[in-house]
């Protein structure tokens, strides 16, 4: 993605079924489990870059003996800082006790974070600062080990104001309004009244307060409480929790917006945000890991073993699709073969652009992250010249020989065009001299593109065009294309994501500014505008609970093609020489490829949860008063 838009996080959770000593035995190490939540946490780095953070919990400590750990870091290698600080306190105790090693449970007595259950998280901020007090894990610190809780996830809530306001009514007093904060403290009010109620009721049975510690442990029922606290969450989310005496959770939203994977056998129960990562750490086959389901929670009991759990009712399935055009790593066998499908897919829409001159046309692609769908698209190239071929050789009884051999010699040319020069990435320099810099942060191949010749780029999307329009076009231009056809894998990016992707202003888009310019040349942009502001402001302000998306009125009066049209127009300045054309996968094209990913809110403004429709709707009246700030 040229356009550098946030990524989503990723959460990691591991509980180990067996005590220490058996992983010791085994595969030769009391730490296993922090050796694996390492793996877990870089395997996923590709998701995180604000932050990272770890907790433990022994189990069965004594008391008075230390059963929590957590390590936060917002510095900029932060998982290599968490795993530096757990292990220099590792090798301080071993320094000072070598015999230590020998007794797994001394380890377990006397070093910090070295624990049956584990919770890690990698973090990119959409909301709020990046400090040490935006990284998950957070901690809700009591002194019965049932209250204790520990919570990260990946998601964004819509209406974290609504959720405030119903824990001031339930009494409680957040010490902020993020909705990590208030998620947490809405499982931590359900937790501490459940865990009330069963002592309560334990005290009637005749039990002392010790004796019912254990007890409300065992009795405890994690689904009832997530089903209680989740019940108007709206948003996209997996939310992975510890509780201090060893059980755990993860809950999946009920649109399966963000995703979760899962597997369990008798040693362990392991969750990541990927497939392939849990597939790398533990060598499992692929169908071994299983996807947990929308509105489902993932539920580990200390002792008792692992269950599925309905916690709220399932709606259709709006996974995410931008996890397959770009985010998740390409090494999962399904986002590799849909990522080359939504390459193939784009081939007609370029066999038109460049006038099906294949001879005279050089594919490449920008960035690495596009490499997957060129593969797709150049696959396609090649299925259409072996087509050409035979539908030559059959077409009559003597087939042009001609023609023939200038079909055998043809192929695709594939040229690596351009290589980002990362020692220019962090350069810091005045706003009037940044856009020349900035056109230099890729390096670029000569003597390879011919006067005469077409370049087809393909990127996974174009979001802002900001890159394109100050770097990449003026780069590719600079080798002499007759022709520059730059094409995205995703569909035009027309609306805000407020589900946890950091793209949540309506005029940052190059879609958007395509339309307000034609309805500027029609004569028909203060109509619109007003009208689209009237419906969007009277709705926000009377609360409609499931408002319209009003901002569809804005692309409506044009085609796909008009808007792509445009937007060529607009990155093009009188400074590039070649034609420019910019081109961009259908919605259609996108479902056929990811029939398992149908979220598509940012390309068709169909939002999956109410929520949605008030975000792009306040994001339009934001634009139109100019109020420069997030619309969530």
């Amino acid at each position: 993605m040229s356009d550098a838009i946030k990524h989503e996080c990723g959460i990691a959770l591991l509980q180990l079924k067996k005590p220490l000593s058996f992983y010791k035995e085994k595969y030769g190490s009391t730490f296993y489990g922090i050796n694996k939540m390492y793996l877990l946490m870089e395997k996923q780095h590709n998701r995180g870059q604000d932050g990272a953070g770890f907790a433990s919990i022994k189990y069965d400590m004594k008391p008075g003996q230390r059963y929590i750990s957590r390590v936060r870091s917002a510095e900029q290698q932060p998982i290599q800082k968490i795993f530096k600080t757990i292990n220099t306190r590792i090798q301080k105790e071993i320094k000072s006790n070598p015999e230590i090693l020998s007794d797994s449970q001394e380890v377990k007595n006397k070093i910090p974070y070295v624990g049956e259950l584990m919770l890690g998280h990698v973090r990119y901020g959409t909301f709020g600062k990046n400090n040490i007090e935006s990284v998950h894990p957070f901690l809700r610190q009591n002194n019965w080990m049932h209250r204790n809780l520990i919570v990260a996830g990946n998601f964004n809530l819509t209406n974290v104001n609504e959720l405030f306001e119903n824990l001031v009514d339930l009494g409680q007093h957040p010490k902020e309004k993020a909705d990590t904060i208030t998620v947490m403290e809405k499982i931590g009010h359900f937790l501490d009244d459940a865990v009330a109620k069963i002592y309560k009721k334990l005290r009637k049975e005749g039990y002392t307060k010790k004796e019912a510690s254990p007890l409300i442990a065992e009795r405890l029922k994690l689904s009832k409480i997530l089903r209680k606290a989740s019940k108007n969450w709206d948003g996209g989310y997996a939310m992975a929790g510890l509780l201090g005496h060893g059980d755990s959770f993860v809950l999946r939203d009920p649109v399966g917006i963000r995703p979760v994977y899962y597997y369990s056998d008798d040693e362990i129960v392991v969750v990541a945000s990927e497939r392939p990562v849990i597939q790398t750490v533990f060598n499992v086959d692929y169908d071994k890991v299983e996807e947990l389901e929308p509105g489902h929670a993932l539920i580990t009991k200390k002792v008792g073993g692992t269950s599925i759990k309905k916690i709220i009712e399932p709606q259709e399935k709006k996974a995410c699709s931008f996890e397959r055009i770009y985010f998740s790593r390409g090494g999962d066998a399904e986002i590799y073969q849909e990522r080359k499908n939504l390459g193939k897919a784009l081939f007609p829409l370029v066999h038109t652009a460049i006038g099906g001159d294949l001879e005279n046309s050089v594919f490449s692609f920008i960035p690495n992250t596009a490499e997957t769908s060129f593969y797709g698209l150049i696959g396609a190239v090649q299925d259409h010249v072996r087509k050409t071929l035979h539908e030559e050789l059959f077409k009559s009884s003597q087939p042009d020989s001609e023609a023939l051999s200038k079909l055998l010699s043809l192929k695709p040319r594939i040229e690596k065009i351009a290589i980002k020069d990362a020692k220019l990435r962090t350069f810091i320099t005045e706003d009037s001299d940044r856009d020349d810099l900035v056109a230099h942060v890729y390096d670029i191949t000569y003597g390879v593109v011919k006067p005469s010749d077409n370049l087809v780029i393909i990127d996974d999307s174009i979001v802002r065009g900001t890159t394109l329009q100050k770097s990449i076009l003026r780069m590719l231009d600079r080798l002499g294309p007759k022709k520059i056809v730059v094409v995205s894998s995703a569909p035009q990016i027309r609306y805000p994501d407020c589900y946890g992707i950091d793209m949540a202003k309506l005029e940052e888009f190059i879609a958007f500014r395509a339309a307000l310019a034609l309805l500027e040349e029609d004569g028909n942009y203060e109509k619109v505008i007003h009208s689209v502001y009237k419906k969007c402001k009277q709705s926000l302000d009377e609360k409609e609970s499931a408002p319209p998306n009003f901002v569809k009125s804005i692309y409506a009066p044009y085609s796909n093609e008009q808007i792509s049209s445009k937007i060529s127009e607009l990155l093009k300045n009188d400074s590039i020489r070649a034609e420019v054309e910019v081109i961009f996968q259908t919605v259609d094209g996108l479902h056929e490829a990811c029939p398992k990913n149908l979220g598509d809110w940012y390309f068709t403004g169909d939002y999956p949860t109410p929520g949605g429709c008030r975000v792009v709707n306040q994001a339009f009246v934001n634009f139109v008063e100019k109020n420069n700030k997030r619309a969530y």
